[in-house]
């Protein structure tokens, strides 16, 4: 029996993402999706596009960039290193301001805490103003 745990736990420590892969960290990620794919599926109803669209993964950042007033080939640069971060962090914004809340909210709450923003926008008393409210200067 002793030498069974020790095995299991020498099995656990050579695995350094194991931790990620446990059944509470698991679980974990799992509510962060759920909460993610409910707060999006209300902000693009809210924002007159199908909320099932949220379910498709390429599809859903088009969706974003359609949201957010950007031009649909950006979404390849959603696939370039680094310069992905950068538009990730460009669309968030553009989201905000499109709902009309401040850059901070974009890159606070839609781009580091990307679940907590999007149920915000979607479930509080904020509208979708359209590309104009995103583009304005």
């Amino acid at each position: 029996m002793m030498m069974l745990a020790l095995s299991q736990l020498q099995n656990q420590a050579s695995n350094p993402l194991g931790v990620f892969f446990s059944s509470g960290m698991l679980l974990f990620w799992l509510a962060l999706l759920v909460i993610v794919i409910i707060g999006g599926w209300k902000v693009f109803e809210k924002a007159g596009q199908p909320g099932w669209a949220i379910l498709i993964p390429v599809y859903n950042v088009y969706i974003l960039l359609k949201i957010a007033g950007r031009p649909g080939w950006w979404l390849l640069l959603y696939f370039v290193p680094l310069v992905n971060i950068v538009i990730a962090i460009v669309v968030a914004i553009d989201i905000a301001k499109a709902f009309g809340q401040s850059a901070l909210f974009g890159f606070l709450l839609l781009f580091l805490l990307c679940g907590i923003g999007y149920l915000i926008l979607g479930f509080g008393n904020y509208r979708y103003q359209g590309r104009a409210a995103s583009t304005t200067a």
